[in-house]
């Protein structure tokens, strides 16, 4: 998850799109025509492996767009292929 987080900071949409899931990767990303944000920081409240091949990240990650502070707090899945994990989908928690 912290890789992630940081290829979201870089705008590393190679990183992200090799991180993610095959079942559930989008075709490509636009990172750089979204709004600018600064990314302020990332916090992982919890994670657990469910098994050997399927865990969950819970983490906030803090921004900033036009100068107003934004939370993104999700609840995400990863699935373990070949000795890797990947990012599959998670749920925004509110």
């Amino acid at each position: 998850m912290r890789s992630r987080y940081s290829a979201y900071t870089l705008l590393r949409e190679d990183y992200l799109l090799a991180t993610w899931h095959a079942s559930t990767r989008p075709a490509q990303l636009d990172l750089a025509a979204e709004a600018p944000s600064k990314w302020l920081g990332l916090q992982i409240k919890r994670h657990e492996q469910q098994d050997e091949g399927h865990a969950v990240v819970e983490f906030v990650a803090r921004y900033k767009v036009a100068g107003r502070a934004h939370r993104l707090h999700e609840v995400s899945r990863f699935m373990r292929e070949d000795g890797r994990w990947f990012y599959v989908d998670g749920d925004i928690q509110s």
